[in-house]
């Protein structure tokens, strides 16, 4: 472990310290001042005088213009008071002969004391405030100075090192590393053939696959120091600031080759050039123009590889990819269903489970999930396992922590009239019912009217296994299954009847139908096979670009779109009218229980047809 920094802890200690002795001295001076006086009473000469002819007085100690007095049957005196030297008691009224007036010399220590002290306090105590400015001008010159440096953490030293077999899944991305493993450890072998490796690995792909610790798993593979920083580290408010840190870090790095500098979310300072915002003087192209300086600067034997991970290689200013940059790309993909249950097996390693936990069943309902959701769908189970007082985790656990990171939390408390149960409970048949049906659908894996997250109601839909490619035929299904509960409510309450709840999959339906027209070429025959679709860009560039086709083009795309989902409408109604009694009883069925299991619903489906109305040319 690095030692930690203890200079804040030493300055604040430093001025605890001047704070203290200042008090001290303050407090010193006083106590010379008044030490001598501080027990006895303070009263009024007249009050003495009164007192001494009274005879209550046996004793008055006189130094100066103070008088203390020694009552009868005492030893020390108990009151003082101050007086007139210019006028005697015998003026003032003494007139008892029996009162012993001691007279001494008037002691200058307690002055001499308040004399010196002052002396002192006042210049110490500049000299103090002066060793805290400066003290304080040093701190902030080396601020200063350390303001342009690096702010990468290293790592490499760590007894913990993340190795490829602490990675399940993402074999295609860790086979494509293993070269630069390789290189790292045995550069003679690349060098004796002239080969050269790349100066720069580029990690795509989407949030939570792992990215990041494929990168520290390549460091601690290769065992060499690995900086990690994020690209956000890198721009301040100053013009100047992330290119100065750019360059300390690239120099930190080549004094501790051979190493990996790890650039984490780099879209954050390696975006497009030329958007015109910000002008030359951005702080953002400063610093990418930086880095595409140092890494043409590597040396020949630095054996410096710098690795970076993004998740929007899109917007990535081409100057970055270019051969001799990062001119290698390590897609890390979406984890299949072997690769799911791999990552699910690493996260309850170490987490006490039931026999009955079937992990396998899990991979296969999770496709499209990340290592990041498989994570969290297993720390999410030992939760539930906890709230219920158990020492292991149960399959029923990690089935209701895979609904809740999917669909949303269960709003118990959301309690729902009659009519919107019923309502409701017809919307959710609806889409079950075309769904089942549909050929190119998804299985029906639970239909449930329980508040989840955002919705009233859930109809989930898991495919048997993963899909990479999907057909015409699909998105048509799809978009009828979405229609499903609107359609359910149309035929069941009237066309005027119909509810809000059906929104979501309105919007749904026509994201759908775009999709397939402007970007898969999925048109009709007068738009198939073309695509329309350009890359977002920035903000700016979406305002200064038209887009990429006429808006007679634009008006034809409409009107494709409004035409998938109108047919898809229309064969939704052919299968819920044709099915009618099927809908009634998942119907009575869902407001019976509230959640319905897929082996039940198919059960309830069996002699369900698809009507031919409904069935695609």
């Amino acid at each position: 472990m690095k030692p930690k920094n203890n200079k804040p802890t030493n300055q604040s200690r430093l001025k605890s310290l001047i704070f203290i002795t200042i008090l001290a001295l303050i407090g010193l001076a006083f106590y010379a001042a008044y030490s001598q006086t501080s027990a006895l009473e303070k009263v009024t000469i007249t009050r003495v005088i009164e007192q001494a002819n009274n005879g209550e007085v046996s004793k008055l100690i006189v130094e100066g213009e103070k008088v203390e007095v020694v009552k009868k049957g005492d030893t020390e005196p108990s009151e003082y008071a101050i007086r007139d030297v210019n006028v005697s008691f015998a003026d003032q009224g003494l007139v008892n002969k029996d009162v012993e007036l001691d007279f001494q010399e008037q002691s200058d220590s307690g002055g001499l004391w308040i004399s010196v002290l002052s002396g002192l306090v006042l210049p110490i105590g500049i000299l103090l405030v002066l060793v805290i400015m400066f003290r304080s001008a040093q701190g902030q010159g080396s601020q200063a100075m350390s303001f342009g440096k690096s702010k990468a953490r290293l790592y490499g030293n760590e007894k913990d090192k993340v190795t490829f077999s602490d990675i399940a899944g993402n074999e295609n991305a860790k086979e494509d590393l293993a070269e630069v493993v390789d290189f790292l450890r045995h550069p003679e072998k690349f060098k004796n053939v002239g080969a050269k490796i790349p100066k720069g690995v580029l990690l795509v792909g989407p949030p939570g696959t792992g990215k990041t610790m494929i990168a520290r798993a390549v460091a601690g593979e290769a065992k060499v120091p690995f900086f990690s920083i994020s690209g956000s580290e890198f721009v301040e408010m100053f013009v100047g600031v992330g290119a100065s840190r750019v360059r300390d870090l690239f120099n930190r790095a080549k004094k501790n080759a051979p190493c990996i500098i790890f650039i984490d979310e780099i879209d954050a300072v390696g975006r497009k050039r030329g958007s015109g915002m910000g002008g030359g003087h951005d702080e953002r192209e400063q610093t990418l123009n930086q880095i595409l300086v140092e890494m043409d600067g590597f040396e020949q034997g630095q054996n410096v590889i710098l690795l970076a991970a993004t998740n929007r290689a899109d917007v990535l200013d081409p100057a970055l990819l270019r051969p001799g940059r990062f001119d290698r790309r390590v897609n890390v993909e979406l984890p299949d269903r072997r690769d799911r249950e791999e990552i699910l097996k690493v996260h309850f390693k170490n987490k006490p489970v039931e026999k009955n936990v079937d992990l396998s069943a899990m991979a296969a309902k999770t496709a499209g999930s990340s290592g990041a959701d498989l994570a969290n769908i297993a720390n999410e189970s030992a939760i539930k396992a906890a709230r219920r007082n158990s020492k292991t985790i149960a399959n029923q656990d990690l089935v209701e922590a895979f609904e809740k990171v999917a669909i949303g939390p269960a709003r118990k408390n959301n309690i729902m009239t009659d009519k919107e149960k019923e309502l409701t409970a017809y919307h959710e048949a609806g889409h079950a019912l075309v769904g089942h049906l549909m050929p190119e659908s998804d299985m029906v894996h639970k239909v449930t009217i329980v508040s989840r997250g955002h919705t009233g109601g859930v109809t989930w839909f898991i495919p048997p296994e993963d899909q990479h490619y999907h057909s015409i035929k699909w998105y048509k299904d799809v978009l009828a299954r979405i229609l499903g509960g609107r359609i359910a409510e149309k035929i069941i309450y009237g066309p005027e009847d119909v509810t809000t709840g059906a929104g979501s999959d309105l919007q749904k339906a026509v994201d759908y139908a775009r999709d397939m027209v402007i970007k898969q070429g999925m048109g009709s025959k007068d738009l198939r096979d073309m695509v329309f679709h350009s890359d977002e860009g920035m903000m700016f560039d979406r305002m200064v670009h038209d887009r990429p086709y006429s808006e007679e083009t634009a008006q034809r795309i409409d009107k494709e779109v409004a035409q998938l989902v109108s047919e898809a409408a229309k064969r939704a109604e052919a299968v819920i009218a044709a099915n009618l009694k099927y809908l009634e009883a998942l119907k009575e069925t869902l407001i019976k229980k509230e959640t319905v299991e897929a082996d039940e619903v198919v059960e309830i489906f069996k002699n369900a047809k698809l009507p031919a109305s409904a069935k695609l040319d």
